[in-house]
């Protein structure tokens, strides 16, 4: 379907109202069924069991054999101190790669899974316009995203209660944050991570928009973004890796200082946020004048 079939029939209809068309409430809804997104959803709330079951067969960490020998400790060797150290540790284990996954999956099976399904021309000639359509499945699409980043800490938070008890979390450097401080700056560090991904969720909505196959936009958005893990390990950049998104993806962990740190944070942020802008910005733009044959 062209853009100007479309403004026609827009004009043929009485009483047509654009913003009630594909309402917010419908789309999640209809993505909330998808098999795909209760399976996301249960591999995240899974992986804190089954990190206390490795601990509890491997032994605690930092332990006998397990610590770094120095003053100086990591994540995964006060992981069973509190539940705000085990959900620190599962954030570090996840925000990698694990995270990236269900914000590829939400962002980048929008659009080309209506459009693998023929549905995408009837919704148009629902009609429902081509801006609503995308925004509403954007928001619907970085609502799941963020709702994933969140259940993994909060499922870690209560299964690490329960096994470990609650209590200050101690900090990679030494020292302690007040039982009081550890939800909040967790929330930070998760906040953090969810800005991370914009990138990704750019880069996966704005394929979806351009294929007809999801899992090659979901596979694209993965793919890239190991790329851009990779180019940050080559040390030889320089100050260039410091425009990849990947070279800021734990700032987060300065979230986890005695004195909150937000200088990494923020560099992170504005790149990301950058290249989201510019890759959301190419998916309207791009959508907007793409004749729908699917």
């Amino acid at each position: 379907m062209s853009p100007a079939s479309e403004l026609q029939s827009l004009a043929e209809a009485p009483g047509y109202r654009a913003r009630r068309t594909l309402p917010l409430r419908v789309e999640a809804m209809r993505q909330l069924r998808r098999r795909r997104t209760l399976l996301m959803g249960g591999v995240l709330a899974a992986l804190p069991f089954v990190l206390i079951t490795a601990f509890a067969i491997g032994g605690t960490p930092g332990g006998e054999g397990g610590g770094r020998g120095g003053s100086r400790i990591n994540l995964m060797d006060v992981a069973t101190q509190s539940a705000g150290n085990f959900a620190a540790t599962c954030l570090f284990v996840s925000a990698g790669f694990l995270l990236v996954v269900p914000v590829a999956l939400f962002c980048g099976d929008t659009v080309a899974s209506e459009a693998s399904w023929s549905s995408l021309r009837y919704l148009l000639a629902a009609p429902v316009p081509r801006a609503r359509l995308l925004w509403s499945k954007l928001v619907v699409a970085l609502g799941f995203s963020l709702a994933a980043m969140v259940l993994l800490p909060l499922v870690a938070l209560g299964a690490g209660a329960v096994a470990y008890g609650w209590g200050p979390l101690r900090l990679p450097t030494g020292g302690a944050l007040a039982t009081g401080d550890t939800v909040p700056r967790i929330a930070l560090a998760v906040a953090f991570v969810f800005v991370s991904q914009l990138v990704t969720a750019g880069l996966a909505f704005w394929l979806s928009t351009k294929t007809d196959a999801p899992l090659g936009a979901v596979g694209g958005a993965v793919g890239l973004t190991i790329v851009g893990n990779v180019l940050d390990a080559v040390t030889a950049l320089g100050s260039w890796r410091e425009f990849l998104p990947a070279h800021w993806q734990f700032a987060w962990a300065d979230a986890l200082q005695p004195d909150l740190e937000w200088g990494g944070m923020a560099k992170g942020a504005a790149v990301s946020v950058a290249y989201a802008l510019v890759l959301f910005a190419l998916a309207f733009r791009g959508f907007g004048r793409k004749d729908i044959v699917s």
